[in-house]
């Protein structure tokens, strides 16, 4: 007759690694919906707008990228 034991001291360390992976996958995307946020709300702002705050239309990703990295 074949037993079968559960090693706990492996199954807790990988469980961890998962719950950290989907934690990283979690911030990532919300990282990921602010910079797209961002740069949807620029973009969609006047060249007088845009002058007004001091940002080029060129740097709207620049600024978005930078936004999404600082949550």
């Amino acid at each position: 007759m074949a037993y079968m034991t559960q090693n706990l001291a492996v199954t807790q360390p990988l469980m961890d690694r998962f719950a950290a992976l989907r934690a990283e996958f979690s911030h990532r995307r919300a990282q990921r919906t602010e910079a797209e946020r961002v740069f949807r709300e620029l973009s969609m702002m006047t060249e007088y707008e845009l002058t007004d705050l001091g940002i080029s239309r060129h740097s709207i990703r620049d600024i978005a990228a930078e936004a999404g990295r600082r949550i």
